[in-house]
C-alpha cells in the first residue's frame, strides 16, 4: 500500500517560515519525481514545486520562487518544502504527490492527506 504522510504545517505569522515534510512508503520513491501542491480555501489545486528523482532538477511556481526550497532525501524516502516569507494568501492545505504533476489533478499520482498551513497575524 502506498502511503504519503505530510507534516510540519501550522499557524505562522506573515513573514514567518515553516518546513513541511512528506514521508513516502510502498512506492519506488528514489526513482520518482515528487510534487508539492496546495489548495487555498475555496480555490483549486495549485502546483507549488517539483523535484526530480535525484534532486538535480527543481521547479517552482513563480509566486514562490526565491522564498520556497524543495529538497529530498532518498535514503529516508522523504521530500521537504522549506517555506520562508510566508504571505497571507498562502493559507491552505499542502499536499505531496508522486510524480511530476503539472497541472495537479486529483486521481493522478498518489496523494497524502495534506498538512494545513495557516498564515495569519
Amino acid at each position: 500500500e502506498v502511503q504519503l504522510v505530510e507534516s510540519g504545517g501550522g499557524l505562522v505569522q506573515p513573514g514567518g517560515s515553516l518546513r513541511l515534510s512528506c514521508v513516502v512508503s510502498g512506492f519506488s520513491f528514489s526513482t520518482s519525481y515528487m510534487t508539492w501542491v496546495r489548495q487555498a480555501p475555496g480555490k483549486g489545486l495549485e502546483l507549488v514545486s517539483v523535484i526530480s528523482s535525484d534532486g538535480g532538477v527543481r521547479y517552482y511556481a513563480g509566486s514562490v520562487k526565491g522564498r520556497f526550497t524543495i529538497s529530498r532525501d532518498n535514503a529516508k524516502n522523504s521530500v521537504y518544502l522549506q517555506m520562508a516569507s510566508l504571505q497571507l494568501g498562502e493559507t491552505g492545505q499542502y499536499y505531496c504527490v508522486t510524480g511530476r504533476r503539472d497541472p495537479p489533478i486529483r486521481g493522478e499520482g498518489y496523494w497524502g492527506l495534506g498538512t494545513q498551513v495557516t498564515v495569519s497575524s
